[in-house]
């Protein structure tokens, strides 16, 4: 079964290949990935952006495979957060005629982070390093700002399986949907 990840960022590509290894769905499995559009912005700024950019990500690596993941991280509002506005990542699995989707756990920026996303346009790598969190201009393809913020008790990529393992729970019970 050939599958084609959405993205070139290795710690995208690497959560994939992890969590595959858990499901007897993939023991054959042949990964390959590529890079492809989100068609939403570097930071998008919703939940509705980040599942879209999720599903063009899926869709636009459908390519000859039995299925395609596209992941995408962005903010979305929360109600009673402190700037208002959380974290998180979403996976969509294309199967060539739908979409299973998948929402990690959720964390806040610090303020000025937010606010530089929010009003600046800045992507969360720019602003992470703008505030002085980091200097690492690729810190999204390593440990991530929730790395950063938990010192180390989450990563990025901790993160990023979620995501697909709750999207994968569409696939291992496809009776129940």
């Amino acid at each position: 079964m050939k599958v084609i990840i959405g993205s070139k960022n290795k710690i995208k590509v690497e959560a994939v290949k992890e969590v595959a290894k858990g499901y007897d769905l993939f023991k054959e499995a042949v990964f390959d990935n590529l890079e492809v559009s989100s068609g939403v912005a570097d930071q998008p700024k919703s939940l509705k952006e980040v599942v879209c950019g999720a599903q063009n990500r899926a869709k636009n690596a459908f390519d000859d495979c039995k299925l395609s993941f596209g992941l995408e991280s962005g903010l979305m509002e929360v109600p009673g957060s402190k700037s208002g506005v959380m974290d998180l990542c979403v996976c969509a699995i294309f199967d060539g005629e739908a979409f299973h989707l998948g929402l990690s756990s959720c964390f806040e920026c610090p303020t000025e982070m937010n606010r530089l996303m929010l009003e600046e346009g800045l992507d969360m790598s720019q602003a992470c390093n703008r505030i002085g969190l980091t200097d690492n201009p690729r810190i999204g393809s390593e440990e991530g700002a929730i790395g950063i913020l938990t010192r180390g008790r989450m990563t990025r990529k901790d993160y990023t399986k979620q995501s697909i393992i709750t999207a994968l729970i569409h696939l291992e019970n496809a009776e129940l949907y």
